[in-house]
């Protein structure tokens, strides 16, 4: 089930048409506009989520501080499954998540409050399935990652079984790392790529997402994921296909954007908002930071994707902001 395609489906245009695969040429869409503090704000942000958006809620920390040193800023990344909680007990204002919460975290913050959480789409991901850099593997289809990950697969697998033909490798046993139970990639990876079969006993788990690929640079015969972010010269991005036999693709803004790559999806900026009383203006002016080109210029920093000016109206006009452009 090509469940990422929805990147796709949705009509959602990520960015301009001068941005091409991710690099140096990746540049925001020239319709959004330089932020611009509309008024003077101060007081405590906090923030509690992902560790795949750790970097990236710091980086958009130190353009807002810039602008308004009188804000006290702390953020905590320790996987998307503490942000649900963080909004219900009032100990953060923003809860960023790299996966949609799930009916249940949804049904309870109603319960508290009466309606539900908003969530925003601020930026692009692509997990990333790396392994080591001397690794020859060519490319992974969902099937093969299905049956090296997940309980589904045989308990112990050579980098053979899944195509490689190198004497020096084929009989080289696969080891797994991967995310702890707490991360959203974790569960994203399960859902997309185990079909939703729980993982093997044998995969290592690691509390942040630099941890995998750290993992994964030094042992040989290692494979994990992580957000494209992370991706280090020390390992090797390998291609992805939907199916056995299709063509792999590499993740990149274009095939994010076209649902070509399996693995692409939206990061989430979840808030309690009550819609019925207006914005405070401390939430206001960090919303209007991240939906700038300032704020998008740091996703690019950060590794992922930047989102259109589109989306970025769409998103403001969501939360009763006039997006101004």
């Amino acid at each position: 089930m090509r469940i990422t395609g929805r990147l796709a489906a949705i009509g959602l245009c990520l960015l301009t048409a001068g941005a091409t695969a991710f690099g140096s040429d990746l540049k925001v869409d020239p319709e959004l506009p330089a932020y611009k503090p509309t008024q003077a704000v101060g007081g405590d942000l906090r923030s509690v989520g992902s560790d795949t958006m750790l970097n990236l809620m710091q980086l958009w920390a130190e353009r807002f501080r810039d602008k308004h040193p009188a804000v006290r800023v702390q953020v905590e990344g320790k996987g998307s499954s503490t942000a649900p909680p963080a909004l219900l007990e009032n100990q953060s204002q923003f809860g960023p998540m790299s996966r949609e919460m799930e009916d249940e975290e949804v049904d309870t913050f109603v319960d508290r409050f009466g309606y539900e959480p908003t969530r925003l789409h601020v930026a692009i991901d692509c997990v990333a399935v790396y392994v080591n850099k001397d690794n020859p593997i060519e490319s992974l289809s969902l099937e093969q990652l299905k049956q090296i990950f997940s309980v589904a697969g045989p308990d112990r697998m050579t980098w053979g079984d899944v195509g490689v033909t190198d004497p020096a490798w084929r009989t080289k046993p696969i080891t797994l790392t991967g995310r702890n139970s707490a991360s959203g990639t974790y569960k994203y990876f399960k859902e997309i790529a185990c079909d939703g079969d729980d993982y093997k006993p044998t995969v290592q788990e690691n509390p942040g997402s630099a941890g995998v690929v750290n993992a994964v640079s030094r042992d040989p015969s290692a494979i994990g994921y992580s957000g494209i972010g992370y991706r280090t010269p020390d390992v090797k991005v390998v291609p992805l296909s939907f199916a056995t036999g299709e063509t792999a693709i590499t993740p990149g803004v274009e095939s994010a954007n076209s649902g070509e790559y399996p693995l692409a999806r939206f990061l989430n900026l979840y808030m309690n908002i009550d819609k019925r009383t207006p914005l405070d203006p401390l939430r206001e002016e960090f919303l209007r930071l991240i939906f700038s080109a300032d704020g998008q210029e740091a996703v690019i920093k950060d590794g992922a994707f930047p989102v259109s000016a589109d989306i970025a109206r769409k998103e403001l006009k969501r939360i009763g902001l006039k997006p101004g452009f």
